[in-house]
């Protein structure tokens, strides 16, 4: 199918958006705020150069690509074509897809997360703990939140995927700019990310949390300190996690074998 890849930018940015919800926040609102140092004087940015990792011209299209702020329409008629119109539904924000694709891409090696930006519904239902005190821990029964996201992802074709974003790069690119990158590449910028998503450490279960105010966090500091994307990853389970690891590695081959 013509558009089966457009579904791996909206798998890939499930991460960041199922973060959302369950993120633990560093502290809450009860704490006083953090003495801030003074900021440096801003540096201008680096000049242009090439990208890292170029993407081949796309074939020529039988209909040139719509205008970014334009293109929701094409995009969802091409998840509808691919998933079928009730999977959109129950899935997919439908506004500024490709905006917010990028955004929440960017965002997964960040400690932070814009859920008004999500490209994706967030998955319901509370987070769930085990045991209390010293063994207050994250419960598995967490896990299955997020094995519908994971199978979607699993069903990929990835070679047809990055041959369709090869195609649509140019509008994930304006999208990268208009962010706030004007000499970045956001190819060279996706694989950065992966490699932060697969340098996620497999941790021994079962994971640890503490209260010390309202809502929980990782009892070992050093996972507390991760990324919103390694900290879902942690949290979606070993076996979800693996399984999305896998996926990116097939990804990432493609995207660099040019």
């Amino acid at each position: 199918m013509r558009y089966r890849a457009l579904w791996i930018f909206i798998a890939l940015a499930m991460i960041a958006a199922a973060a959302a919800l369950y993120y633990f926040r560093p502290w809450d609102s009860t704490r006083p705020p953090i003495p801030q140092a003074q900021a440096p004087a801003p540096t201008p940015p680096p000049a242009a150069q090439g990208p890292r990792f170029p993407l081949p011209a796309p074939p020529p299209e039988e209909k040139p690509l719509p205008k970014l702020n334009e293109s929701d329409t094409t995009m969802l008629e091409a998840l509808s074509s691919l998933m079928g119109a009730k999977t959109v539904a129950n899935f997919i924000q439908p506004e500024s897809l490709i905006r917010h694709i990028v955004v929440t891409i960017d965002n997964l090696t960040r400690q932070t997360f814009a859920p008004q930006m999500s490209p994706l519904k967030l998955p319901g239902g509370a987070f769930r703990t085990t045991g209390k005190g010293d063994t207050l821990a994250i419960s598995k029964e967490n896990y299955a939140r997020y094995t519908p996201y994971v199978r979607l992802a699993d069903a990929l074709d990835t070679k047809r995927a990055v041959e369709m974003y090869t195609r649509f790069y140019p509008l994930f690119q304006q999208a990268y700019v208009d962010l706030g990158f004007p000499n970045g590449h956001f190819n060279d910028r996706f694989v950065e990310v992966i490699d932060h998503l697969l340098a996620t450490p497999d941790v021994k279960e079962p994971v640890q949390l503490v209260v010390p105010h309202v809502l929980p966090e990782y009892a070992d500091p050093a996972l507390q300190e991760r990324s919103t994307g390694q900290k879902l990853l942690i949290r979606m389970g070993p076996e979800n996690a693996a399984r999305v690891k896998a996926k990116l590695k097939e990804l990432r081959a493609e995207l660099i074998r040019r």
